[in-house]
């Protein structure tokens, strides 16, 4: 086979930067049958390139199974009476929701199998699960199509029959009113930007749904939940920069939502209601905020927790006895528990790097804390702990079946970036493998969002290990990982930084003799898919290998279309390129507008889904094709497109764990 050729057609792009030739801007038509035809293409030719190589496929596939307890139960939680639980059965790829009126029996009760509504369709995913507050009902949605719209049903919990509700096309967030009658829900514009709050009344139809709150402002989505104590559907409009939060109480479902504390340009805030107080997490006058209190009626907050610079607290949660925060320090995630005298103790966690977060905690009444921890080397445990006495119990840890936790071994190291900043970065091996400057690595970075990524335990990564290669988690700056800051410096006009860090850890880990200077491998989605496209293009001779996953290249051209999903509210996080400084600036780190003619890349593996709404699918796809015609591509180069599922890839576990074994594949053959 001859790889594919994309044909170029002539359009020419306006931008400030001036006139751009773009001959693959067809691609983004989706109605084009050429379009399908050529994405068709490409995945035979990756079909065709894995051919010689599926018996390799099928062997790390084999491997990541082992490892998985194909049938297990996660830990039962204790809400209103009842112990809520979901398991999953050897041979089927979803969750399967229960409860029963004990832990021992939290399986009893089948609420929802999501085989069985999965059953005959490409793509799967349940969206809300919320029962109500009666235990009678269920209110949950599904998306079969990929694209995150989602269709709300109404299950009758007594009779397991879903109601004849069903209200089509809403988003990802469901909320209860006390009296089991209403059901909140938001819905996305064409733009997939969640922009209205409507109130479901049980047993009716959609036409007399009420529109509760639209936020017109093209920055802002909306999102809502019901808060911990059940007293308040809380509903918050949320910008890159600026928040704003309304509050209807739950016993008066019909009420027009409050705003708590209005909407000011660059104020960030969060509330959690503790009594006759909100608990308010905010950034005003504190870059990696504080925590106010403020009357549920109304009023001028008051300081609780004060600004700590370098701990930045990124969630709160209140409870009758005590308030828990998880706030980011150091590059680590942390706990830390606070009494209303003041007092507070934090959990002790070790000195290995590692993730810690609330478990589901649903009870207000209560001084157990559960929170989870996993890290590189110790696969996700739920804990619990008295948050008073400090003894703590191990409630489960993720059986790793077949495999030897103990002959690996992570730590900490820094790399030192351009203008001397140190980037934290987190390394894991096989104990057997010695920093000699002889193995591959394979470098994970995101880098965007203020998304704080923290060490991950991976049964798949384990492959990669037990043949000796080396993975490294980079922390580089537009992440959340050293505080706000962190994140300020690599975004906007400092988002090169983001790429310098993470060529700067690539470099790191070369001098450190981690790895052998020309078995170097990165992998990144989304944005940080930008990540690894932008610094493959600053550095192609740094990289043997380059994983882009729903890789967002393409900047230029889609910060500059307000039409496509998501746009407008991520100019505060890029900048808009229609206008300079951003649109040279962008210009100068996009990926697609970067590939040259005499530059030589690396093999490259991309892949795409064809209903994604973050990604469009069209980015990878006219990368690919203009490295096809513009690169020197000496090294392979495969394109693979999910033709029946969007951003997060597809939904069954088996489908997700055989595209891993692809993409281990393909670094174990190009490396």
């Amino acid at each position: 086979m001859q790889a594919p050729v994309a044909p170029r057609r002539e359009h020419v792009w306006h931008r400030p930067t001036g006139e751009t030739p773009d001959p693959w801007a067809w691609l983004s038509d989706r109605q084009d049958p050429d379009t399908i035809a050529y994405l068709d293409a490409e995945n035979s030719w990756a079909k065709a390139w894995f051919q010689p190589h599926e018996a390799l496929v099928d062997t790390l596939f084999e491997e990541i199974k082992s490892r998985v307890q194909e049938t297990d139960e996660s830990v039962p939680v204790l809400h209103r009476g009842w112990w809520y639980t979901s398991r999953t059965v050897e041979g089927s790829n979803y969750s399967i929701r229960c409860r029963g009126r004990s832990s021992e029996t939290a399986t009893e009760q089948v609420l929802l199998d999501e085989n069985v509504e999965g059953a005959g369709k490409e793509f799967f995913e349940l969206g809300g699960f919320e029962v109500s507050p009666d235990g009678h009902l269920l209110a949950w949605s599904s998306d079969t199509g990929g694209g995150e719209e989602f269709d709300l049903h109404i299950r009758d919990l007594r009779t397991g029959v879903d109601l004849d509700d069903n209200v089509e096309r809403i988003y990802y967030d469901l909320a209860w009113s006390a009296d089991n009658q209403w059901v909140f829900y938001t819905v996305p514009d064409d733009a997939m930007r969640s922009y209205q709050i409507w109130r479901h009344r049980v047993g009716t139809a959609r036409a007399e749904d009420v529109l509760v709150l639209q936020e017109d402002d093209e920055r802002f989505a909306v999102g809502l939940e019901a808060s911990r104590d059940d007293r308040w559907v809380i509903i918050t409009a949320e910008s890159r920069t600026t928040t704003e939060v309304w509050t209807i109480p739950t016993d008066e479902a019909e009420a027009a939502p409050r705003s708590v504390l209005g909407r000011r340009a660059d104020i960030d805030y969060r509330i959690e209601p503790r009594g006759d107080r909100f608990l308010v997490l905010t950034n005003e006058d504190a870059e990696d905020f504080k925590i106010d209190r403020v009357p549920t009626s109304g009023g001028t907050p008051t300081a609780f927790i004060d600004h700590q610079p370098g701990r930045r607290i990124t969630a709160v949660a209140a409870f009758a006895t005590h308030v828990a925060v998880h706030e980011w320090a150091n590059g680590q995630p942390q706990l830390r528990v606070i009494f209303p005298d003041g007092t507070e103790r934090m959990p002790a966690l070790g000195t290995e790097p590692s993730d810690v977060e609330f478990d589901t905690n649903p009870d207000f009444e209560t001084s157990m804390l559960r929170f989870t921890y996993q890290s590189l080397t110790t696969p996700h445990c739920v804990y619990e702990e008295d948050v008073v006495s400090g003894a703590r119990t191990l409630l489960k840890q993720t059986p790793v079946p077949n495999c030897d936790l103990d002959a690996y071994v992570s730590r900490r190291e820094w790399a030192r970036a351009t203008d001397g900043t140190m980037v934290p970065l987190d390394i894991l091996s096989h104990r057997d493998t010695r920093p000699d400057g002889s193995a591959p690595v394979l470098l994970y970075g995101y880098g965007s969002y203020e998304s704080s990524v923290p060490p991950w335990f991976s049964a798949a990564r384990l492959s990669l290990l037990d043949r000796g290669w080396v993975f490294a988690l980079a922390h580089p700056r537009g992440g959340g990982e050293m505080g706000r800051r962190w994140y300020l410096d690599g975004k906007l006009l400092k988002k090169r930084n983001t790429f310098t860090d993470f060529i700067a850890c690539a470099e790191h880990l070369v001098a450190a003799g981690w790895c052998a200077p020309d078995r170097v491998a990165i992998r990144g989605g989304s944005a940080g898919g930008l990540l690894v496209g932008a610094s493959v293009t600053m550095r192609p001779e740094l990289f043997k290998a380059v994983i882009a996953e729903v890789p967002f290249v393409d900047v230029v051209n889609s910060m500059s279309d307000p039409s496509l999903p998501l746009t407008v509210g991520e100019w505060e996080e890029w900048g808009d390129p229609r206008a300079q400084p951003y649109a040279g600036y962008m210009l100068s780190y996009s990926p697609y507008d970067q590939v040259g003619s005499g530059t030589g890349y690396p093999a490259m593996y991309v892949s795409a889904g064809l209903h994604d709404p973050r990604v469009m699918y069209h980015e990878p796809a006219k990368w690919v094709a203009r490295l096809r015609a513009e690169a020197d591509i000496r090294h392979p180069l495969v394109l693979r497109t999910e033709m029946g599922a969007g951003h997060g890839g597809p939904s069954g576990r088996y489908d997700s764990w055989r595209e891993q074994a692809y993409v281990l594949a393909f670094l174990l053959v190009t490396v």
